[in-house]
């Protein structure tokens, strides 16, 4: 009998980056995560060597190589450790006070399209060589989708200014919160008889982005989004990434092209939603993501004018204000331009009583270095919108980050100003 020294992976972050980073089986092959996606990289090649035994099997002369060995490469990647470690506790802190099913954030550098940190909560430890639920083991961030609901509305303003069919102090008729297409209304949770563009964003408002949607051609609109990576992978490269669902446009009824201005008829991942807001923070620029770091910043691709991503960036700052649907996002020391989202639930073709709350913000909004994104399934608290369960969560992990960073301060340290007693509530 022979004992043969054996090795096995360990990693020290344990549940904190398991569903990046994966894990490898007993003989050192990539399973999940990174460690599957390179593994060719990683794993390097086994040599081999032609020798001459005895008969008890004892190599007693080298007669050849045959092949040489290759060691495996390094892998540097992108992410933070430290804004790794705070994106997990917050998003676990999130998901149990909330009482949600899951939660998942990322956390991008807006400027070249690196991925930070990237967590979900409930998570796994891949030292235990117990396998957990596969359901725990998949990385929601990546590889499951879901309506954006009011996040979305920002592209719908973006591609309607675009466009030219709307202006930054446009008033739309809101029709006092009601609004019948194709013999099914529209409703919004604070109805008004106007809202000017910019209100459309901070309050949310359901007809003042429908309305909006159908100024625009199908096609408009649909190029929009599908430019903006709506429909398509990030380029990750991450293992089992969704691309999401975007209709072509020859199919949409009146109505689907309304209810897809906020975000209903319409599915992404998190990842692919962080990545969208990059137009927003790189003055109309789709910026590429990287799981690995860069030396030098991706280059992206055009979407809109700088003019129209800085007029919604402004209108995305009225959010995080007093008025706006998630004061409890604002970053003491930072200017902070956002959205919430709150969407129901699509189960067996209906909608459902049970909802998705996400918040998507950049900061500084005067030169947004950073973007985090913050998704809640099914929070089953008193509390399910996104300004209350999933803006408190974005504005600790940004808030931190940007410390971490040593960014530079672009507003005075007593910017935060206390929310009402009742956060502007959005439907989607």
């Amino acid at each position: 009998m022979r004992l043969r020294r054996e090795y096995r992976r360990y990693y020290p972050s344990g549940e904190v980056t398991s569903h990046l980073l994966g894990f490898t089986d007993v003989d050192d092959n990539g399973q999940e995560g990174i460690e599957f996606a390179w593994q060719a990289q990683l794993g390097g090649k086994n040599g081999s060597q032609r020798v001459i035994k005895d008969r008890r099997g004892h190599i007693v002369e080298d007669v050849a190589s045959v092949r040489v060995p290759k060691p495996g490469k390094d892998l540097a990647l992108s992410l933070d450790s430290r804004i790794q470690f705070m994106a997990y506790r917050e998003i676990k802190a999130a998901v149990e006070l909330h009482h949600a099913k899951t939660g998942s954030i990322v956390v991008l550098d807006a400027k070249s399209g690196e991925v930070l940190a990237l967590a979900n909560w409930p998570s796994y430890n891949p030292n235990n060589r117990e396998k957990p639920n596969v359901a725990v083991m998949r990385n929601l961030a990546v590889t499951d989708v879901f309506e954006p609901g009011s996040t979305m509305k920002p592209f719908t303003i973006a591609s309607a200014l675009e466009s030219g069919k709307i202006r930054q102090n446009s008033v739309i008729d809101t029709k006092g919160g009601v609004f019948t297409v194709g013999g099914r209304k529209i409703h919004d949770t604070h109805p008004e008889a106007t809202h000017t563009v910019s209100q459309v964003i901070q309050k949310s408002s359901n007809v003042g982005a429908a309305k909006i949607a159908l100024l625009m051609p199908a096609k408009t609109f649909w190029q929009s989004l599908s430019d903006s990576g709506f429909g398509e992978q990030t380029g990750s490269a991450f293992p089992g990434e969704a691309a999401g669902k975007l209709r072509e446009y020859k199919n949409w009824r009146p109505i689907e092209q309304a209810t897809m201005s906020y975000g209903n008829g319409i599915s992404v991942n998190l990842l692919q939603l962080a990545r969208a807001y990059t137009v927003f923070a790189n003055d109309g620029e789709l910026k590429s993501l990287t799981l690995l770091k860069q030396e030098v910043p991706t280059l992206g691709a055009t979407v809109y004018s700088a003019a129209t991503a800085l007029a919604v960036r402004d209108m995305l700052e009225l959010v995080v204000k007093p008025g706006g649907t998630a004061p409890l996002a604002q970053v003491v020391g930072y200017r902070v331009a956002g959205k919430t989202g709150t969407s129901h639930k699509l189960e067996n073709g209906h909608y459902v009583d049970k909802y998705v709350a996400s918040f998507v913000g950049m900061a500084p909004a005067s030169n947004p270095r950073l973007i985090v994104a913050v998704m809640l399934n099914e929070p089953a608290g008193r509390e399910y919108y996104g300004g209350q369960v999933a803006a408190p969560a974005f504005s600790n992990v940004m808030g931190a980050a940007l410390r971490q960073l040593n960014v530079p301060n672009d507003a005075p340290l007593n910017n935060v100003l206390q929310p009402p007693k009742e956060i502007i509530k959005e439907e989607a």
